[in-house]
């Protein structure tokens, strides 16, 4: 995982321990987790992204090429994160993917409505989950075209 001044390419929001170290294990299989931040809760992915608490003085211009993000999530759930990132000028570009065990309709619907990038329910079986998020690492690391970091205020 990196340090808080390097760039970082993939933000893992999850609070369930076991869920986290799968998809760290198979990001890191695929080399893709050497630029990657766990936190645990949506309180701690809010202090990331805009550089408070905990990470206070972090450059925002170091934010994540992309956010890995449960919904059900202690302190501030996932969609209560999804909207403020989408509503903040410095953030509404990062690209959202919801990795989710919820397969509730309402649940995908609001993420929509909220501006999410993809919605993905998380598989039950290790092999494919590990797959999925193989996936989804390679799409938006290597794949994906970003827009061009603008300075806003």
């Amino acid at each position: 995982m990196t340090n808080m001044s390097e760039v970082v390419e993939i933000l893992l929001v999850e609070d369930n321990p076991t869920d986290a170290e799968l998809a760290i294990l198979a990001l890191e299989e695929h080399h893709l987790a050497n630029k990657l931040v766990w936190v645990k809760d949506g309180a701690q992915a809010l202090d990331f992204l805009f550089a408070t608490g905990a990470y206070l003085g972090r450059h925002l211009d170091n934010g994540p090429k992309v956010v890995l993000l449960d919904l059900r999530l202690p302190k501030v759930d996932g969609l209560e994160v999804l909207r403020r990132l989408k509503a903040d000028e410095r953030t509404k570009r990062i690209p959202i993917v919801v990795l989710t065990s919820s397969r509730e309709d309402k649940d995908m619907i609001a993420s929509y409505d909220l501006g999410v990038n993809s919605y993905i329910s998380k598989p039950v079986e290790f092999e494919e989950f590990s797959r999925v998020v193989s996936q989804l690492g390679l799409y938006w690391l290597l794949i994906n075209h970003p827009p061009l970091k603008t300075n806003t205020p």
